[in-house]
């Protein structure tokens, strides 16, 4: 058996590793430093008794990593028996005391993934607690991610219910559809979730907004999951924090909103010193060009303006649900159109194209939601019938079409005129198959094509078509 040892107090340890048995001291100065601090063998044992108590079923790694009883998040460990965190694994230690009391004996550091068996105090090397280290911290490779849109594998829960890897359902917790909506939507944005999918493409960056991000991705897209669900709990902490409480839990907000929020703030996370990021590559910067007659600028979504809705009711006493083509609110950005005494035009299509339909109003005392239908293709929406383009340069070739992938759907009332009442829901499209499934929080289902162009649009994402494109975006 091979040895490790380690420096442990009543909250921490550090670490020494070396290949011989021996007892280590620190070198310290005679002159100033404090007295020597001794270092203990810590032995790595795989035959351990008690792996037969560890409770898969009870193991939640979605949330803040807390000790349950000092409430701090340094050292913390979980105990794979009854789930609870507990800090340090000395003497002292909450988590030495709670495997005293409960006779609950295997713990896992969540920081470092390392197993032991307390009051013992040696570590377990078993590869039979791999999969719950693959749970706490999924992890992909480039060649993983690369095929992850052809996967058409499904998985399967401890409970038995079968879920699609990418196709999980996200935990509401406490009115943040908004943000569940927003988030399965980016999913769908392959190279936005590519990226997050490989830590090591970030890990220069210092943000928590764009740790916390990561690793809800690869939640969503990890196939060994101990449940059909993820909780975007720590997620939803770090948005609090970098928006100052704009977005917030208990607090129903707009999809829009928020969406523009996080991809400028997890652009300005993670923009280098040329001011370019994964976000402007593809949804921004050197794709969606638009002019107006005083400014140029790139930008992120475009923002359509709903028709009035009608005033009176038919014949049978309901009011009438009117629809709109897609090409007719499209024109506010064909450079001739007058809107808000400005003209846009668009001189640089996007990868990825984001469109809002501004569906409410705000009044002195209330919002109004405006029902219209939009019309819109699910496939091959051709921007060159609905909006004048760019002439490409030569040997250059422009690409016009896309394809919807996200169609984000407001359902009931505005949240400020009957809290609770209005809700956001989101069909997608799985790649591998060209399906589509409707997710509202928990709930995910499949869906027909149909039932898409059929609901009350709110926010799209379409992807440009991929044939015959080259690298150069125009």
């Amino acid at each position: 058996m091979s040895s490790k040892r380690e420096h442990e107090d009543n909250e921490g340890e550090g670490y020494l590793l070396n290949s011989k048995r021996q007892k280590v001291s620190e070198e310290v100065s005679p002159a100033s430093s404090p007295p020597v601090v001794s270092r203990r063998e810590i032995q790595v044992r795989r035959d351990c008794p008690y792996l037969d108590a560890v409770n898969r079923q009870v193991l939640d790694f979605d949330f803040e990593k807390y000790c349950s009883v000092s409430l701090s998040n340094l050292n913390v460990y979980a105990c794979l028996v009854c789930g609870k965190y507990y800090q340090g694994r000395g003497r002292k230690s909450h988590a030495y005391t709670h495997s005293l009391e409960a006779g609950h004996h295997v713990f896992i550091n969540l920081g470092t993934e390392r197993v032991y068996c307390l009051p013992d105090g040696y570590e377990i090397s078993d590869p039979s607690l791999d999969d719950i280290r693959h749970v706490l911290n999924p992890k992909f490779t480039e060649e993983q991610v690369e095929k992850i849109d052809g996967n058409k594998q499904w998985s399967r829960a401890l409970d038995g219910s079968d879920y699609l890897a990418g196709m999980v359902g996200l935990n509401n917790i406490k009115q943040s559809d908004f943000v569940n909506v927003t988030v399965q939507s980016l999913m769908r944005v392959s190279p936005l979730r590519n990226f997050f999918l490989i830590p090591k493409n970030y890990e220069h960056c210092k943000s928590p907004l764009v740790h916390r991000f990561g690793e809800l991705t690869r939640k969503i897209w990890h196939a060994r999951n101990f449940k059909g669900q993820v909780s975007p709990h720590e997620f939803l902490q770090a948005v609090m924090k970098a928006s100052k409480n704009r977005f917030r839990i208990g607090a129903p907000s707009d999809p829009a909103e928020f969406m523009l929020w996080l991809l400028n703030t997890l652009h300005s996370d993670l923009k280098t010193e040329k001011n370019t990021s994964i976000i402007h590559d593809y949804i921004d910067a050197d794709g969606g060009v638009l002019v107006t007659e005083s400014c140029r600028k790139t930008f992120l979504m475009l923002g359509l303006d709903m028709p009035p809705a009608p005033l009176f009711k038919d014949v049978m006493e309901r009011n009438m649900i009117p629809q709109v083509p897609l090409f007719n609110i499209m024109k506010k950005f064909d450079g001739e159109t007058v809107t808000e005494e400005q003209r846009y035009r668009v001189t640089r299509l996007p990868r990825y194209l984001i469109l809002h339909m501004k569906r409410f109003t705000k009044n002195n005392s209330f919002v109004e939601k405006n029902p219209t239908l939009v019309n819109f293709p699910v496939k091959n929406l051709e921007l060159r019938d609905y909006i004048p383009l760019p002439t490409p340069k030569e040997n250059d070739r422009l690409h016009t079409k896309y394809d919807l992938i996200g169609n984000i759907v407001h359902d009931g009332e505005p949240h400020k005129n009957k809290p609770g009442e209005g809700s956001y829901r989101v069909f997608v499209q799985r790649k591998s198959e060209e399906v589509w499934y409707k997710m509202q929080d928990l709930h995910v289902s499949e869906a027909l094509p149909q039932m898409v162009a059929l609901s009350e649009a709110y926010m799209q994402i379409y992807e440009q078509r991929q044939s015959d494109r080259k690298d150069r975006r125009l």
